[in-house]
């Protein structure tokens, strides 16, 4: 499986098995408890990258971090995404990654996670009204200001990873890719040829019955979970890969957590590397 760790951006040394808090409830009551003790126990158990973004109950997944882990361990990064805006369109978003958009932005980030400087800031996505090296720019500049440490994106392309890093070093891009999901393959190739960190979301999906049944095969064989084996392939298969498995259940984290620990064998890579790129069922 190679190293359990990596160091983002050249500066940012993790454990390449991170925890995703999108799906935390942010509520009040029994739930946010819930809430706040599955981020507690991420820690507990070695995480040390946590991703969070703006978008995410619109700043409430900050702030419940931030309830949860401030002050924050030594080693531990929070990174957070910006870019989108709350909207009262259908879709209840919309692109901002103007300059002033980004700053206003990060400034609340700052505030909500309680921080001084935001080791990793990813663009959640790039804003197709503001040309790239504005967007880009903007970030650089608050970078230089020390708001802002390594710079990353999210659901892009290989053109637009090779234009952003003309304008700015790129540390980490976070797009959708999984066993059975790898539309992303060369952006994944482009990220392990530049040493970025790639952040798979959605790293744990749900697949035709075909598939299934081979994962669930190569699971029985480890005494593993068809999770634990999806996660431990995208450990092997790229050194940069981290993924950041989401949950709201303490055992399903501490399950997401022991998949670092399985060791594929040549052959059992070999049959999942094999398997068809089916459609996902979420």
């Amino acid at each position: 499986m190679g190293s359990t760790m990596f160091r983002i951006g050249g500066e940012l040394d993790v454990r390449r098995l991170g925890f995703g808090a999108m799906r935390l409830p942010t509520g009040p009551g029994s739930d946010r408890d819930a809430s706040l003790a599955v981020a507690r126990r991420a820690v507990e158990l070695g995480v040390t990258l946590i991703d969070t973004a703006h978008m995410y109950g619109w700043g409430a997944n900050e702030e419940l971090l931030a309830e949860a882990l401030h002050p924050y361990p030594d080693g531990l990064i929070v990174t957070t995404k910006v870019g989108i805006a709350r909207s009262a369109s259908a879709a209840g978003w919309r692109h901002d990654a103007s300059p002033d958009g980004l700053r206003a932005q990060v400034d609340h980030a700052l505030r909500r996670l309680r921080v001084d400087r935001i080791e990793l800031l990813q663009l959640h996505r790039i804003d197709p009204a503001v040309p790239l090296a504005d967007q880009l720019g903007a970030l650089r500049e608050l970078r230089t200001e020390g708001k802002v440490g390594q710079i990353g994106l999210s659901e892009v392309t290989v053109t637009e990873l090779d234009e952003a890093r003309k304008t700015v070093d790129i540390a980490s891009v976070q797009n959708r890719y999984s066993l059975v999901d790898r539309e992303h393959e060369p952006v994944l190739a482009a990220c392990e040829a530049a040493g970025i960190a790639f952040l798979p979301w959605r790293p744990v999906a749900g697949a035709t019955s075909g598939v299934a049944a081979d994962v669930a095969a190569v699971a029985t064989e480890l005494d593993a979970t068809p999770a634990q084996v999806s996660l431990a392939w995208l450990l092997a298969r790229s050194p940069v890969i981290l993924p950041i498995p989401g949950t709201g259940r303490i055992a399903h984290l501490e399950e997401n957590v022991a998949a670092a620990g399985l060791h594929l064998s040549p052959a059992q890579r070999e049959r999942l590397d094999g398997l068809d790129r089916l459609p996902t069922q979420d």
